[in-house]
């Protein structure tokens, strides 16, 4: 039975919605995994001590940004 804050969908009563279930489980994976992927790369970045500030006011940073998670999605 489905309650409030419920991470997940309720039981499957048709094969189809064993696939839709099953299709949420690893699309949800998927986002979690860029998510953290992101997170790290932002932390990495801030807690180097070897800035590079040529590369902060460029938007070489801004595409770096921008292109990993797309790349991620598309392979």
């Amino acid at each position: 039975m489905a309650h409030w804050s419920m991470f997940s969908l309720m039981d499957a009563m048709s094969p189809s919605m064993e696939e839709l279930m099953f299709f949420h489980d690893h699309s949800l994976m998927i986002i979690f995994m860029i998510i953290i992927s992101v997170f790290y790369i932002m932390w990495a970045l801030v807690s180097n001590k070897f800035t590079n500030k040529k590369l902060i006011q460029e938007h070489t940073l801004e595409l770096i940004w921008t292109t990993m998670p797309a790349s991620i999605l598309v392979f």
